[in-house]
């Protein structure tokens, strides 16, 4: 029976698995939104949900915190001076799963993990290269 088993396992050591959490959610706060499968967006949701709440509280036992798991002083900073702020009325609930199907590999399920303020950057408009020049007309023979 699996009673009072709480958390996935994913396959991996509790290390690795500590590592994996760390790198998407680090990721996440990053990017604003992350591709992974269904079931290592449902294990990291609420750990991202926690970086943002004591980026939330701003204090520097907060960051203290957040550093410890995140590991990374650039995503920390970035969490407490720009993701945080952006969640500063919502009551949690900060990211989202969009399903998009089944990878074409293995078929797991796939989902974008991202937060509920993500706008996904416009497109580049491609500028044509422009054509050289007509050259002169070629030269008369004499």
């Amino acid at each position: 029976m699996r009673h009072h088993h709480s958390g996935k396992k994913l396959g991996r050591d509790s290390a690795h698995r500590k590592a994996l959490y760390a790198n998407l959610a680090g990721s996440l706060i990053e990017h604003g939104r992350i591709k992974t499968t269904e079931a290592k967006a449902k294990a990291v949701k609420p750990i991202a949900e926690k970086m943002i709440t004591l980026g939330r509280r701003g204090d520097l036992s907060a960051r203290r915190q957040a550093l410890a798991y995140l590991r990374s002083n650039d995503i920390v900073h970035m969490l407490f001076a720009d993701v945080a702020p952006r969640f500063a009325d919502r009551p949690g609930g900060y990211s989202r799963i969009v399903k998009l199907g089944p990878r074409a590999g293995d078929a797991a399920n796939m989902v974008y993990l991202e937060l509920v303020d993500y706008v996904p950057p416009a497109p580049v408009a491609r500028v044509p290269a422009e054509e050289p020049a007509e050259t002169a007309a070629a030269p008369a023979a004499s």
